[in-house]
């Protein structure tokens, strides 16, 4: 019975919240319409994270990368080899999660801050790549021109179009998620972070189902990151540093390591506190690094958990007098 209200509760807040992403654009607010546009792109990304940092519980601070190689990529082939974008992004996400597929294998090896230090590792290197090939990706001067994706005559140059095309991607990510985390794969993960040696002794290859969420986790942030790049039509290496990946583990962590509908809430809450506090310069790198922090400690599953489990507990003690 309470598995049952629960799922009725999530399919109530689902809707609603599927009504509410529906109606924000017809405000005719350009720029709260594109504020939502950069929190559906960030939170495919966070999604990513949640599931290996969350359901596998392997580290990664080098999540920017992924993302910068999905939207470099989409850009180079849909611009400078002139390839429709639609399938420029699918080459994008498939080469980024080849990518993430193979050095996951190496790296899973480590663990712990070794394993930290690694991801951090690689995504500085593939940064300076971003930056140092000025023949491919235009360097710290960036790479203009990246055409917007379209169906027919249909193209998606406006915001207005543009937010129903990313959140329809972001819901279709959360929901094929989700599923993922319900299924025999999402078992495996959970047993690996709970115990490898468990696992193993069960018949799971710890490193291959570790690897395999790297390369999912890793496509959605290259998804993200060619959405972003139609989106902006012009990027270069500043938005994917180590600092953006330090911005998205606080979106995971915030919304709830292993809360897949919790991303869009830590997404959201990043981006309009980034939106808040981008007059006082990068203090936001030093309030988001307390967030994380206090967040930890207090909630380490995450602040819509946290809230979950709030509600329950005074939904019991309102249960209880009024018994």
């Amino acid at each position: 019975m309470k598995g049952l209200l629960r799922r009725r509760v999530k399919t109530a807040v689902l809707a609603a919240l599927v009504i509410l992403l529906a109606i924000v654009p017809l405000l005719g607010n350009m720029y709260y319409t594109s504020v939502l546009i950069v929190i559906g792109i960030h939170a495919m990304v966070a999604v990513g994270l949640c599931l290996l940092i969350g359901y596998t519980g392997q580290v990664s601070l080098g999540h920017a990368a992924f993302y910068g190689l999905g939207a470099y990529i989409a850009a180079v082939l849909s611009t400078t080899y002139h390839i429709n974008p639609w399938l420029a992004m699918v080459l994008a996400v498939a080469a980024t999660a080849v990518f993430a597929f193979a050095i996951g294998f190496p790296i899973f090896r480590l663990r712990g801050n070794y394993l930290a230090m690694a991801t951090l590792g690689l995504g500085i290197i593939i940064w300076i790549l971003f930056r140092e090939l000025d023949g491919v990706t235009g360097g710290q001067v960036g790479f203009p021109g990246i055409p917007a994706p379209s169906i027919g005559g249909f193209a998606f140059t406006s915001d207005f179009r543009y937010y129903y095309l990313v959140w329809g991607f972001c819901l279709a990510v959360m929901v094929a998620s989700q599923n993922i985390v319900n299924s025999r794969i999402g078992r495996a993960m959970r047993a690996v972070r709970d115990s490898e040696s468990a696992s193993q002794s069960l018949g799971i290859s710890s490193v291959l189902v570790k690897a395999k969420i790297l390369a999912l986790s890793a496509a959605c942030a290259a998804l993200a990151g060619s959405l972003y790049a139609y989106y902006v039509g012009f990027i270069d290496p500043g938005p994917f540093g180590f600092l953006f990946s330090v911005r998205l583990v606080v979106m995971a962590v915030v919304g709830g390591l292993a809360s897949i509908w919790g991303a869009i809430f830590g997404a959201a809450t990043v981006r309009l506190m980034t939106e808040f506090l981008h007059p006082f310069g990068d203090i936001d790198v030093i309030l988001f690094g307390l967030i994380l922090i206090v967040v930890m400690i207090l909630s380490p599953q995450g602040v819509t958990r946290g809230l979950a489990d709030l509600w329950r507990r005074v939904s019991r003690r309102l249960a209880r007098q009024a018994r």
